[in-house]
């Protein structure tokens, strides 16, 4: 059965780093679409990033230039490196993979991670 599972989240200081993973189980991954939301205290999910799977990168703006998105379709792993952390950072980050392939639809989620950076 097709899953993400995320990893790599913890507490980190203003100004830290932190690389977050997202396993995908299944080869359809390859086909889709990934990328990172998150979704903080109160607030609702918001788009991090997402890449192709041919590696067109997108970013919401307040992540461009820290964050940067990748994938590794011979490891099936999506990856977010985060460098520059802000206490506004903190959030639940979540894998997402989606798309159309093979004429159906997919939408799948990971568990999500959490990210601290205290203020």
């Amino acid at each position: 059965q097709a899953q993400l599972v995320e990893s790599g989240g913890g507490l980190v200081q203003t100004g830290g780093s932190l690389r977050l993973s997202c396993a995908a189980s299944g080869s359809i991954f390859n086909f889709l679409v990934m990328g990172w939301y998150r979704q903080a205290p109160g607030k609702q999910r918001e788009l991090v990033a997402t890449i192709t799977s041919d590696g067109r990168t997108n970013y919401a703006d307040s992540m461009q230039g820290r964050f940067t998105i990748s994938r590794d379709s011979t490891k099936n792993t999506l990856y977010l490196q985060m460098n520059s952390l802000k206490p506004e950072d903190t959030a639940v980050y979540y894998c997402n993979a989606g798309g159309t392939a093979f004429a159906r639809l997919y939408d799948y989620w990971g568990q999500g991670t959490q990210v601290t950076i205290p203020g």
